[in-house]
């Protein structure tokens, strides 16, 4: 197996992305991709990319001969999302704007419980 493959497979594992995640992403079907991730199949040099770019990182990162991740991540129980790569400027944007209008409705879902205590009163 090669250095990318073994790294790779090691960054999915660390961070528990899927493959089919990572098929959508990088636009590799997934049977070429699972031969590819267990060495049953070479990757041609448009494949690491591919994979590399899905990942958000470069192929560089992944032919590291002294690969280490962080492995005390959280267990999954405890995380609310996924790694999904680098997130671009716009999708930041729209993040916080998610998580202010959660905050919002949390604060007018609130309101109304302390409302209806008042009015039994």
């Amino acid at each position: 197996m090669s250095t990318f493959v073994s790294n790779f497979n090691m960054f999915l594992t660390a961070l528990q992305i899927k493959q089919n995640y990572i098929s959508r992403k990088s636009g590799i079907e997934e049977h070429k991709l699972s031969r590819i991730l267990t060495g049953k199949q070479p990757a041609s040099e448009s494949d690491l990319e591919a994979l590399s770019k899905a990942a958000g990182r470069s192929v560089q990162y992944f032919l590291n001969q002294n690969f280490k991740l962080k492995t005390d991540y959280p267990p999954s129980s405890a995380r609310i999302a996924f790694y999904a790569g680098s997130p671009t400027e716009k999708q930041t944007e729209v993040s916080n704007a998610l998580l202010e209008l959660m905050e919002n409705v949390d604060i007018i879902l609130s309101a109304k419980d302390s409302f209806l205590g008042m009015v039994e009163q």
